[in-house]
C-alpha cells in the first residue's frame, strides 16, 4: 500500500464489506487502527494494524470474481450457526461475499467477490441490473398471468409495487422472467398474488453472466472479457426497465 487510504476504502478493498458497510462498522466502534477506535474518515497507512471485531485484517487482496451455482437448501448468510451457510459450503481460499441473494429454496447463479465497491454497485437496485430466472409453477401459464407479471403489481406484504418485467412462456407450466429489482422472494410473492405457487425457481443470468451448463455447487472464475463487460454495465449509466 503506497499511499494512505480512508478506512472504508481499505476495508472494501480487503473484501470485508462494501464502503457503506464499512462506514456502519466504523460507526459501531468495531474497527481499530493500531488499537485505537477508528472514525469515519480515518486514514490507514502502510504498516498500520487494522482489526474488525478483534480480528486482524490482512489488507487489500487480489480481486476475485466468481460465478457460483447455489444449490437449493443453501442459505445466503455468513452466520456460522446456520448449518447450511453459503460461506462454509463454498469454502473458497480467499474470503468472498455474495452479490445479492437467493432464498433457501431457490437455486442458480450467484456472483461472489471480495471487491466491496463492485458488490455495492451491483446490488444497487436503482441501476436496473437484469436478473433472469427460470420458473415452474403449479398450473398452466395464461396470457393474463403473463400480462400481470410483466406490468408490475402491488405486493401487500412489502407495501411496494414491482417494476415492469419481461416474461416468456417456455412450456405449459414454465416461464422465464427478467427482473431489474431484487425484492425479498419477489417472484414467489408475485406468483402468489396471481394465485399461482412456485414449484421450482432457478436464476440463470445476471446481466451478461450466464449460468450455462454449470452443475449445482460448482463455481468458476469470470473470464476477462465477460468481467470487463459486466463492470461496464455495473458502473455505467442508470438503465431503463425492460
Amino acid at each position: 500500500m503506497s499511499e494512505d487510504k480512508r478506512i472504508n476504502k481499505y476495508l472494501a478493498e480487503a473484501g470485508v464489506c462494501s464502503r457503506r458497510g464499512a462506514d456502519a462498522l466504523v460507526e459501531s466502534g468495531k474497527v481499530l487502527i493500531n488499537g485505537v477506535v477508528a472514525m469515519n474518515g480515518s486514514k490507514v497507512s502502510e504498516g498500520d494494524t487494522v482489526t474488525v471485531n478483534g480480528k486482524k485484517i490482512k489488507g487489500p487482496a487480489e480481486k476475485v470474481y466468481l460465478a457460483f451455482y447455489k444449490p437449493a437448501g443453501i442459505v445466503c448468510t455468513a452466520e456460522k450457526r446456520e448449518e447450511n451457510n453459503i460461506m462454509d459450503y463454498i469454502d473458497y481460499p480467499v474470503r468472498v461475499t455474495y452479490c445479492g441473494r437467493l432464498d433457501r429454496d431457490s437455486e442458480g447463479l450467484l456472483l461472489l467477490s471480495n471487491d466491496g465497491d463492485f458488490i455495492e454497485a451491483l446490488m444497487r437496485g436503482s441501476h436496473g441490473h437484469e436478473r433472469e430466472y427460470l420458473v415452474r409453477v403449479n398450473k398452466p401459464v395464461t396470457d393474463d398471468f403473463i400480462q400481470k407479471m410483466e406490468n408490475g403489481m402491488f405486493l401487500p406484504e412489502l407495501n411496494v409495487t414491482t417494476k415492469k418485467s419481461r416474461v416468456r412462456k417456455i412450456s405449459d407450466v414454465t416461464f422465464t422472467i427478467t427482473l431489474t429489482q431484487g425484492l425479498n422472494r419477489q417472484i414467489r410473492r408475485m406468483c402468489r398474488e396471481c394465485d399461482y405457487h412456485v414449484r421450482f425457481l432457478k436464476r440463470v443470468r445476471i446481466e451478461n453472466i450466464q449460468l450455462g451448463d454449470m452443475e449445482p455447487g460448482a463455481y468458476r472464475q469470470l473470464e476477462k472479457d465477460e468481467l470487463a463487460e459486466l463492470k461496464r454495465r455495473v458502473y455505467g449509466q442508470k438503465r431503463q426497465a425492460p
